[in-house]
């Protein structure tokens, strides 16, 4: 099948081969004519499928069909598309740019972590397209900023993600905001039943589109792992690196501090890298993205905020430093490679403690993951052995009971300083008196 037997237009189809498309992928084959004729879509794919221009391409065209009588000042949104990142949310609005440079159709981009203002601008400017983040966006609609009122077409990508990142609420009120009469477009890359029960309340009668298996990894994906001690992995990520030439690598860890650290190890040995996160600004994230696109560093370090959505090509190799404890993670984390059809590595080290990661991850994958043994030459563990044992010498001067303190005699008063008893007070009273002594009495 080709786009043009999809029944795309002329614009669509110079805009798509200007991107190098040829051919659709099954996700696109099987959705466009269902998004072009107005049905609501529940789609089910893993990342790197095509889902993006599944739905992009066929609203752009409905929108050019429908026309725009308004000026393009102030002109109002018809398409809303709701994301759960930055990152993805700037690339699906990357997507419309592209495939819509023919069209004259405009939007704008819509997320936190920023100054609000460029995006009010852009939007009183005139926007036919909306692409946001809910909590930005339900910000934004409660200041009064942004009206939904005209939306026709709503489309939520990555929905399972949402409900994972805690965005249902604002997901259901920005759905009470829309008009009741509306085109929906659901993709997600799994079915749990929360994503099940929003789907059945807000799509109708909806087309069901499916190519891949619940949480199944891609079968382009070489996977293997090393068992190797927690304190190794730094000496063997620099090991692998070198033996497998990597040029343009995803390494997962599974906190913020964590992906720092390591990314000032590995360029203290001489490896370009930059660290991705959420504790990054914006600004900080949108370069380090820039930059891992044009080879420069070959080496992105990445908490999972990194393993949904982002649209990065030729990405070689994936390596789970620390494997994730939910196994679906592990699944999107692989599918930064090996993506539309294209063959890629995933690589993951796992210490004593992951053990029981791995064999939840294998059950899910139902299959037995290769298992590594060129591993290289650790450093000697004699330093930390030392410094084991001058921690317990340490230990053991501290549990030695002290000496008792010597108190000072009671000629002198109370060690403590507290005022003596009467009866020690004028017990001098009573000692013997000196010869020649007499009294009155």
């Amino acid at each position: 099948m080709t786009f043009e037997e999809l029944g795309l237009n002329a614009a669509l189809l110079k805009a798509i081969t200007r991107e190098g498309y040829q051919t659709p992928t099954p996700i696109q084959a099987q959705a466009i004519g269902h998004v072009l004729a107005g049905r609501d879509v529940l789609g089910v794919a893993q990342t790197g499928t095509g889902k993006t221009a599944a739905f992009a391409l066929p609203i752009l065209q409905r929108l050019g069909q429908s026309g725009n009588k308004q000026k393009a000042r102030g002109r109002q949104a018809r398409v809303l598309v709701l994301s759960p990142t930055r990152e993805l949310t700037t690339q699906i609005a990357e997507s419309f740019t592209a495939y819509g440079r023919h069209t004259g159709l405009r939007q704008a981009v819509i997320y936190g972590g920023v100054s609000q203002n460029p995006q009010v601008r852009a939007v009183r400017d005139g926007a036919d397209i909306l692409v946001a983040t809910p909590g930005r966006l339900m910000d934004l609609v409660e200041q009064g900023l942004v009206k939904l009122d005209g939306i026709e077409v709503l489309v939520l990508d990555e929905a399972d993600r949402m409900f994972d990142m805690g965005f249902v609420r604002d997901i259901r009120k920005i759905v009470g905001l829309l008009p009741t009469k509306r085109q929906t477009v659901l993709f997600s890359a799994t079915m749990p039943e929360d994503v099940r029960r929003l789907a059945s309340s807000i799509l109708t009668d909806p087309v069901r589109v499916q190519v891949k298996v619940q949480s199944a990894a891609a079968d382009t994906v070489q996977q293997s792992v090393y068992f190797v001690a927690k304190r190794n992995k730094p000496a063997l990520l620099k090991h692998v690196i070198e033996q497998f030439a990597m040029t343009r690598t995803l390494v997962f860890m599974r906190t913020k501090h964590g992906a720092d650290r390591l990314a000032k190890h590995l360029s203290k040995a001489g490896i370009r890298a930059e660290a991705i996160h959420g504790n990054k600004t914006q600004n900080a994230r949108q370069r380090a993205l820039k930059n891992f696109k044009s080879d420069r560093p070959p080496v992105l370090v990445a908490t999972d905020v990194a393993a949904r959505g982002l649209d990065i090509d030729e990405v070689s190799h994936v390596v789970n430093y620390e494997l994730p404890n939910v196994p679906e993670t592990y699944v999107h984390r692989i599918g930064r490679t090996g993506r539309a059809g294209a063959s890629g590595i995933a690589v993951s080290f796992c210490d004593h403690d992951e053990r029981q990661h791995l064999r939840e991850i294998e059950k899910l994958l139902r299959k037995k993951t290769p298992i590594c043994e060129d591993h290289p030459e650790y450093p000697a563990a004699a330093p930390a052995a030392a410094g084991h044992a001058k921690s317990r010498a340490k230990a053991r001067a501290r549990s030695t009971p002290a000496a008792p303190p010597q108190r000072k005699p009671h000629s002198t008063g109370p060690a403590d300083g507290r005022q003596r008893s009467r009866r020690r007070k004028y017990a001098k009273a009573s000692k013997p008196k000196p010869a020649g002594y007499t009294t009155m009495w």
